[in-house]
């Protein structure tokens, strides 16, 4: 049996990370949850490095793409393939992802939780060939 990849899900909605939470684990991954950047930063910092990060970008204090500059300057998780989910979709929005190293972006509006984990997955294997 092939080892779970390891996918952390940052949200500060916390029904959606629930929700999403449960269908990655459904589909045999090994989730952790961050409720937001600080809290995402914290374990990155204490040397978790996941295979996957789904990032939100509209969150308090400091958003997606604040979150992905630290992860970038600070050298964090660095073989982790990062992945945008948001409700924003704007071309500009997309293009600052990629800009920062997502390696993908999701809408959450336009995909349902099972497209969503399937989008990931998809990403990941596209990246990791």
């Amino acid at each position: 049996m092939t080892q779970s990849k390891k996918i952390m899900i940052v949200d500060d909605d916390n029904f959606l990370l629930d929700m999403y939470a449960l269908k990655f684990s459904e589909s045999g991954y090994e989730v952790i949850p961050s409720s937001g950047s600080e809290d995402a930063l914290s374990k990155l910092r204490e040397g978790l490095s996941p295979d996957i990060m789904l990032l939100d970008i509209v969150m308090p204090k400091m958003d997606g793409f604040e979150l992905m500059k630290v992860i970038n300057k600070e050298k964090l998780a660095s073989g982790s393939v990062k992945i945008v989910l948001s409700n924003r979709g704007q071309p500009a929005d997309i293009e600052t992802g990629n800009t920062l190293g997502a390696s993908g972006y999701v809408v959450k509006a336009s995909a349902t939780p099972s497209e969503v984990v399937k989008k990931v997955k998809d990403i990941y294997s596209a990246v990791k060939k």
